[in-house]
């Protein structure tokens, strides 16, 4: 069996990486900031790492570790990471975002398309796993629902939220199988709907009465904002919300080509997270 180093191994998706890699027999190192305080499955081996630190991911790729789960958590981007993957591993599994490919002279608009062009001159076989937003971002609304109204902007903005199980599933697929190599998957939830259908799917799910009352953008421009602490970043979001009243969020069936089955639906999502919104 392939021996694996997943970076991010205690993040909502890596988790699930780190239990499918271990369940499957396969040799998992997880990389963590401090192995005593790791929560683990039997069997996972925790080192120490930090990605602001290259040289200390060293020891965790040293040993014979032939494929790597990364990734980034929105850090400054440190080219040396990639070459210490590539120094000791043969693959990669990038789990990036949903941003078109760049040509090596066109400047990054986001961190993930400059990792993405630093992996592609590597020499590693790779990877990219470009999720659509997470269904866990609906945990944002926690509170809201508990109190019976969503307040938020775009109730019309159709999105396709991915379960983060699907995203596991797709990378653990790329980690230990061949034919994935230089394959850029989007992967999305099997459907479009709106937010305010998603407010009421949450409450039918934890048999709530929650409705939906619409935020102005420009409210929710400054609420964001002192909640997020980034401008940029609130308004790029609030821009994409609008577009998706337009033009839903595309859905792919790439979870139904990569693993022969349908993606989870949100309710699904909502039924695995119950106990979050409680």
């Amino acid at each position: 069996m392939t021996k694996i180093l997943v970076i991010g191994a205690t993040g909502s998706v890596g988790r699930h990486v780190v239990a499918s890699l271990a369940e499957g027999g396969h040799e998992v190192r997880a990389l963590v900031r401090d192995p005593a305080k790791a929560v683990l499955p039997a069997g996972v081996e925790a080192v120490r790492g930090d990605l602001t630190d290259p040289a200390s991911l060293e020891p965790a790729l040293a040993g014979g570790v032939e494929a790597v789960y990364l990734m980034w958590p929105g850090l400054p981007v440190q080219p040396r990471v990639v070459e210490l993957i590539a120094r000791h591993a043969q693959r990669v599994v990038y789990l990036s975002a949903d941003v078109p490919d760049l040509a090596d002279d066109e400047p990054a608009v986001i961190f993930h398309q400059e990792i993405e062009r630093l992996i592609r001159h590597s020499g590693l076989r790779w990877t990219f796993v470009r999720a659509i937003d997470f269904a866990g971002n609906l945990l944002a609304w926690a509170d809201q629902v508990r109190d019976g109204v969503v307040r938020w902007p775009y109730g019309r903005a159709r999105r396709s939220l991915v379960h983060e199980r699907d995203i596991a599933d797709v990378a653990v697929r790329a980690l230990t199988e061949d034919g994935h190599d230089g394959a850029a998957y989007v992967v999305t939830g099997p459907e479009s709907l709106a937010h305010a259908e998603l407010a009421g799917i949450i409450g039918e799910e934890l048999g709530l009465a929650v409705r939906w009352e619409e935020l102005p953008p420009e409210t929710a421009r400054e609420r964001l904002t002192a909640a997020w602490g980034n401008a940029a970043f609130v308004a790029a979001r609030l821009r994409a919300w609008e577009s998706f009243t337009h033009e839903p969020e595309r859905v792919t069936d790439t979870v139904r080509q990569v693993l022969g089955r349908p993606p989870r639906d949100v309710r699904s999502w909502v039924r695995d997270h119950a106990a979050d919104f409680r």
